[in-house]
């Protein structure tokens, strides 16, 4: 019978994971495990618990000055996801079966590094368009083009009218538009907090459209301007975007 890993009893949480993850099991969680990687290496960063106290064996989080790594352990096979953010901007995603490779991912994203070049010293990590976008201050075009070319995929007449309707207004071109179920959202950001205080619209179908106000009252529109005309009449003051 072949020697089972120590660290881990029967009732233990980490047991399930003792053939997969032995280095993680006799460190008895993935935070010890992680911290001691990061202090063979030298790295200087806290690894810390997530918030979730189901997770506080196979999860762990280190966040320095804004940014923040998100690492958790897979059941089934042996890897580790890592989750890079910016604030609230998921910013890079990748996989990993050595925990070394994470430490040093980790400790290179909390050095502060543009996103492209963290994944191209760690090639198991991924970025896009919108996170390199968020570096450079330009995620509110970015999200308007990918939101004008989705409308044209989607080839539904009503919803791509509505969508360029909106983005010939420079008021509404200048705020950061989404699409929540069947709506077309405005916010002042980019980033999260996404403003949940800006009027909205979907198509209705037979060439209609539904504005919803902030305060609750819904009004039907016939035609994509018309829609848009009722949204720029409700937009306050301030409706302007914040960083």
């Amino acid at each position: 019978m072949s020697e089972q890993p120590s660290g881990a009893v029967p009732d233990d949480p980490m047991h399930e994971y003792t053939t997969l993850y032995p280095e993680v099991v006799r460190a008895g969680s993935l935070r010890n495990a992680l911290r001691e990687e990061a202090g063979r290496a030298g790295y200087g960063f806290e690894v810390e618990l997530t918030s979730s106290p189901g997770w506080r064996h196979v999860a762990a989080r280190a966040e320095e000055q804004g940014r923040s790594a998100n690492v958790l352990m897979a059941l089934r096979e042996r890897g580790f996801s890592v989750d890079c953010w910016a604030g609230e901007v998921h910013m890079a995603t990748g996989w990993a079966e050595d925990l070394s490779q994470v430490a040093g991912a980790v400790d290179t994203w909390l050095r502060a590094p543009r996103v492209r070049e963290l994944v191209e010293r760690w090639p198991f990590l991924r970025t896009w368009e919108l996170a390199e976008a968020h570096e450079r201050g330009e995620a509110v075009p970015v999200r308007w083009r990918q939101l004008r070319e989705a409308a044209v995929r989607r080839q539904a007449a009503d919803w791509h009218e509505l969508v360029e309707a909106a983005f010939e207004q420079p008021l509404l071109r200048a705020l950061s538009p989404g699409r929540s179920m069947y709506w077309l959202t405005f916010s002042r950001r980019a980033a999260p907090p996404i403003c949940r205080d800006l009027p909205g619209a979907m198509p209705i179908g037979n060439g209609r459209y539904r504005v919803r106000f902030t305060d609750g009252r819904l009004l039907e529109a016939d035609g994509a301007a018309q829609a848009v005309a009722a949204i720029l009449a409700a937009l306050p003051d301030d409706a302007v975007p914040r960083s």
